[in-house]
């Protein structure tokens, strides 16, 4: 085997492990074949062979002009056959008791592996949902979703993350009508949600995974039960 294809196998292995352990998120870009190939040492042509192989097993998608990205693994797999029924009771109640499941474990691991940066860009999201006091209930949806991904991003699981993606993306509707029901029965917006994404906060900030998945949970919970009541 020739040292380029050694090479190339290498920086094939380097950019799956990155993939497969949360390093590089579905979506996300993958650096150019200029910048890996001064990053590595290595030639373009060695490059573009691992990006071909990245490509074959499904890991990334190329385009003529554009940059290559990490592909969700599970997107091609994974057929929800509920879509479409956001306002459906029984429907918004599955989706409540899926997000408690899935966002308290992704609050558990990104307690423990989120990177410094990936901590100082939660708090900043924070920060700015918290301030957002005087937006619709719409735009609050968008931006708790945006907060709950960028924890389960943080999570380094692969599966989670690429869970989420196509669960917030394909269900959001659904998550987006729990609140417009709350809102239409009680006349406000969910008391409580505020202080409970404080709570999800200060427990990420303190890698305090148990008490991340406690309140995670609860938060969850909470919104589901004031669902019930709608009923």
């Amino acid at each position: 085997m020739s040292e380029e294809r050694l090479l190339s196998q290498s920086l094939m292995r380097d950019l799956r492990d990155q993939i497969l352990f949360g390093e590089i998120v579905p979506g996300q870009k993958i650096p150019s074949q200029r910048v890996l190939a001064s990053e590595h040492q290595v030639s373009r042509a060695t490059v573009r062979e691992a990006f071909t192989m990245l490509e074959q097993q499904g890991l990334i998608e190329t385009s003529q002009g554009a940059a290559s990205r990490c592909c969700n693994l599970l997107e091609p797999h994974f057929k929800l056959t509920l879509e479409g029924v956001g306002d459906n009771f029984e429907f918004q109640r599955q989706v409540m008791e899926a997000r408690a499941a899935l966002e308290g474990e992704a609050a558990f691991y990104a307690a423990q592996r989120a990177s410094d940066d990936q901590l100082q860009k939660l708090d900043e999201e924070f920060h700015r949902m918290q301030a957002r006091s005087e937006d619709t209930t719409l735009a609050k949806a968008k931006a708790d979703l945006t907060f709950h991904m960028q924890i389960a991003e943080s999570s380094h699981n692969l599966l989670i993350i690429s869970f989420s993606q196509i669960f917030y993306s394909r269900y959001f509707n659904a998550i987006y009508g729990v609140l417009s029901r709350t809102l239409k029965k009680f006349g406000r917006y969910p008391d409580g949600i505020s202080k409970q994404h404080a709570q999800i906060h200060k427990a990420l900030m303190n890698r305090d995974a148990e008490t991340a998945r406690r309140v995670a949970q609860d938060h969850i919970l909470y919104t589901l039960r004031s669902l019930e009541k709608t009923e």
